[in-house]
């Protein structure tokens, strides 16, 4: 492929401009996504009926404290001008002001930030780790409609352990491992043990999904025309499934493995409030029941960036695995 398109006048050229349109035009679709959410988390404040400010201080509070809370966090200024202030004031790291602690916004999301990140990216491995070897393995043995019934039981059991949400997974989880067996922690951050089940709410439903998907596209790859004269070749069938197989048929799962992670991020809201841990989930839930409107509008601004970037890492990794991928050439 390398001594082809080298035999072609301005294929470089071509393939450089390819790149430079993907790159401008991803681009362009990032600030746009980046304007809509920081919009939509500016307007959550504003569209909630009533007095966030009275909300929070509670029904019992006098005008003057409400009028002099409100002028501190300078919401009695015209709307424009509070918009102009919030974006400005996210180039400085600087998200506004809990009502009910008084403590800056951006310094609770950085106290929690990394609770959450942990939870999420060590499901996400454990959800690769589960799947990939396991959606291989289910494809080799029902190839050709061998095995019907070990098809049927993997197709049935992912279907129903993909369909549980995650907080029904994780009260699940503390009543099996927790309360009845006893074997680790179910609240609060305590050392390795107390990730074990967080970690396993997170991760079974998403690799019940991924495992079916790896399944599908290998099942698919295995039928192709490259594998048979892999075949002729006598390779033997760790290379053929290692060398050719695996590598494309993770191009699909490595776009729906992007997703998962972008669900994963969000799902640990649920999952956080049900073992009392310490990251950004529990953290807007507490914030929302207290009505504390600008740590929720941080945190809901922070999962958005997460899954914009996620997107971002999918797309740039998908065009450098498949260079006729659509991403690249649309």
């Amino acid at each position: 492929m390398t001594t082809a398109t080298a035999g072609v006048p301005g294929a470089a050229g071509r393939t450089g401009n390819g790149w430079l349109r993907f790159a401008l035009r991803r681009s362009g679709r990032l600030l746009v996504s980046v304007w809509v959410l920081v919009t939509a988390a500016f307007l959550m404040l504003h569209l909630i009926p009533g007095d966030p400010v009275r909300a929070a201080l509670g029904a019992t509070a006098s005008v003057e404290l409400v009028a002099a809370r409100r002028a501190a966090l300078g919401l009695d200024a015209p709307l424009w001008l509070q918009y102009g202030r919030y974006v400005r004031g996210l180039f400085t790291g600087e998200m506004g002001t809990s009502l009910t602690s008084g403590l800056p916004v951006s310094t609770i999301i950085g106290d929690r930030l990394l609770a959450t990140v942990e939870i999420a990216v060590y499901a996400f491995g454990l959800a690769v780790l589960v799947a990939v070897p396991l959606g291989l393995g289910m494809a080799v043995l029902t190839r050709g409609g061998r095995r019907r019934r070990a098809e049927l039981g993997f197709t049935g059991t992912s279907v129903v352990v993909a369909a549980v949400p995650e907080f029904l997974l994780a009260v699940g989880l503390v009543y099996v491992f927790g309360v009845r067996l006893g074997w680790v922690p179910v609240a609060g951050q305590s050392g390795p043990a107390s990730y074990v089940l967080p970690v396993m709410a997170l991760a079974l439903g998403p690799a019940a999904v991924l495992a079916r998907i790896v399944r599908v596209e290998t099942l698919t790859v295995l039928q192709a025309d490259f594998i048979r004269t892999a075949r002729a070749k006598r390779l033997p069938d760790r290379l053929v499934l290692a060398r050719h197989a695996l590598p494309n048929a993770l191009t699909a799962t490595l776009t729906l493995g992007g997703l998962m992670l972008s669900s994963l991020v969000v799902g640990t809201v649920l999952v956080e409030s049900v073992f009392a841990w310490p990251g950004l989930g529990s953290s807007m839930v507490a914030s929302i029941v207290g009505r504390d409107y600008p740590v929720a509008q941080g945190v809901v601004l922070v999962y958005g960036a997460g899954v914009l970037l996620v997107n971002l890492l999918v797309d740039v990794a998908l065009a450098l695995l498949d260079p006729r991928s659509t991403i690249r050439e649309g």
